[in-house]
């Protein structure tokens, strides 16, 4: 890999962390559906899904996971577990949309969000072993749309913004 490519992956990576952290600071919803976030470092993913490849996305998005996992939720706890399995699951369903359908940057975001919070809810079922977990699912989907939007908008746009006005070639 070029040192060139490695440095904006690293930047990116870093930036997903900060957004991360400072998604951990907002009160969204505190404690009134667990696991529910905005999933802000996600518009770093959809970004690099789209202008760099799914292999640099894929391995961003499990970085991001294990960082994260080492800074604030302790590193193979439950929330990590949580996350990593959400992580993984809205990868494969955004990098499958994005190559064998003709959604949007908004479209695979919001696809992506499901698929993140049907990962958690699996994962909170083996790790519990309690099928009740299931009962969150619908929650977790309701807000699971507008978030996607949301995140999609935001990563349409500055994918948009380097790809058409700044003219780097990623």
């Amino acid at each position: 890999m070029e040192i060139k490519k490695l440095t904006r992956l690293s930047m990116l990576l870093a930036l997903s962390v900060i957004l991360g952290l400072l998604e951990n600071m907002i009160p969204f919803f505190s404690g009134i559906i667990p696991g529910l976030k905005l999933g802000l470092a996600n518009i770093v993913v959809l970004f690099v899904l789209y202008t760099f490849s799914s292999k640099d996305a894929f391995f961003l998005s499990i970085l991001r996971v294990i960082l994260m996992g080492l800074i604030s939720t302790g590193l193979f706890s439950i929330r990590f577990f949580l996350s990593l399995g959400g992580a993984l699951l809205s990868f494969v369903v955004m990098a499958l949309s994005k190559k064998y359908t003709k959604l949007s940057v908004i479209g695979t975001s919001v696809l992506g969000s499901i698929a993140h919070s049907v990962g958690q809810i699996l994962v909170a079922i083996l790790l519990i072993k309690q099928g009740l977990m299931i009962y969150y699912l619908p929650w977790l989907l309701l807000f699971s749309i507008p978030t996607g939007i949301v995140v999609g908008y935001m990563s349409k746009y500055f994918i948009d913004y380097f790809e058409k006005r700044l003219k780097i070639n990623f």
